[in-house]
């Protein structure tokens, strides 16, 4: 089953239900019964969006401002802040490597007194106690304009009408200096990035060294687009990480892998997945079955693939099946040790390349691709 659904109809195939006993599944052919996404309506198209503000994480030059376009349009950008237009401002709770989300209420030159001539042009007046923070971002800012945090926060105290409360506010007003941007918001709510320490790999009843982090993983599920409900594959599923959080934004996730142990600690840490022993280069899936592929490449001695493959070859074939099983305009996020981005451009359409450095020997190459 798959969001209490069976997953297979074909009379050879085998469904393994989510909370089954069975370990593995072995189909010849496993048609989905998805139903295609409806059409947007003219009512859907001109709903409002909401202008928000996005103050981003440092610890990845492109991921952050890449996994926007799963709930957001991007207007415009700095280095650490993003403005974009979103219709469901809730929605961005998902993010992984965005740290607080703003409505946005202006914008200015970096300096004290364009951001004063700002606050003078907003007239804001609250009735709740609030304060005002300020994040000056590195990267030239500080040559651009050497007035210090303090003194942009002042201004917020004085010139917003209003209690101050700076130990228990119940709003925040907050400003993001970068580059030649001054970006001024109001508090929506906070990313709740420790959650993803709580689903720390260790933690887990089955773990294998080396696998990806609860964050990282995440923002794989994001840069695919994945929204609530859609089938979201994941080939070399291991020990079932991007399977946990494909499933924590609402889609419904298949994992399949090589190995007869990484399925078996799957089972104990994927509770909601249907889980499937399976080869890569021939998954049991129909043609065009699938909304989103998000996958770690195997690499390194230790992983199990067959005695007739080389690493290449296994890229290759694993790539000319995940474009086969998935829909068309729908992407695939696939991770490997090295840039593959030619042997995928044989399959798929290349949308974005990101590195992600891990330690001195191992840097991920993060593929975003299209069919």
């Amino acid at each position: 089953m798959c969001g209490g659904k069976r997953i297979g109809r074909n009379e050879n195939a085998l469904s393994l239900p989510v909370s089954g006993n069975a370990l593995f599944f072995y189909a010849v052919e496993t048609p989905f019964s998805h139903p295609p996404r409806a059409p947007i309506s003219s009512s859907a198209t001109n709903q409002i969006r909401m202008k928000l503000l996005f103050e981003l994480s440092g610890e990845n030059a492109t991921l952050p401002l890449a996994e926007l376009e799963c709930v957001a349009t991007v207007l415009d950008k700095r280095l650490q802040v993003a403005v974009a237009e979103c219709p469901d401002p809730a929605a961005t709770r998902r993010l992984a490597m965005t740290h607080v989300v703003l409505e946005y209420l202006g914008e200015c030159e970096p300096g004290v007194s364009s951001f004063a001539n700002l606050l003078k042009e907003l007239a804001i007046e609250t009735t709740r106690p609030f304060a005002g923070r300020v994040k000056k971002v590195h990267g030239g800012c500080d040559e651009r304009n050497p007035a210090s945090q303090q003194e942009f926060e002042r201004l917020i105290g004085t010139m917003i009408t209003g209690p101050v409360s700076l130990a228990h506010p119940v709003e925040e007003y907050r400003a993001i200096v970068s580059e030649d941007r001054c970006y001024f918001g109001k508090v929506l709510f906070r990313i709740n990035r420790g959650a993803y320490d709580t689903r720390n790999p260790g933690k887990r009843e089955f773990f294998h060294p080396g696998v990806m982090m609860p964050r990282m993983a995440r923002t794989l599920v994001n840069l695919s687009c994945a929204t609530a409900g859609d089938v979201v594959l994941d080939p070399f599923c291991g020990t079932g990480g991007i399977l946990i959080e494909a499933g924590l934004v609402g889609a419904c996730t298949i994992g399949s892998d090589f190995d007869p142990m990484m399925i078996r600690g799957s089972r104990e840490n994927v509770k909601d997945s249907a889980l499937m022993l399976a080869d890569t280069t021939r998954l049991p899936f129909r043609d065009q079955s699938v909304d989103a592929i998000v996958t770690d490449f195997p690499y390194g001695q230790s992983v199990c693939i067959k005695k007739t493959d080389t690493m290449e070859r296994l890229y290759t074939d694993a790539l000319g099946e995940l474009s086969r099983v998935l829909k068309p305009g729908h992407r695939a996020v696939v991770v490997t040790h090295k840039d593959i981005s030619s042997l995928a451009a044989r399959h798929l359409t290349v949308l974005q390349c990101h590195e992600q450095r891990v330690h001195k020997s191992l840097t991920r190459r993060i593929l975003v691709l299209r069919k």
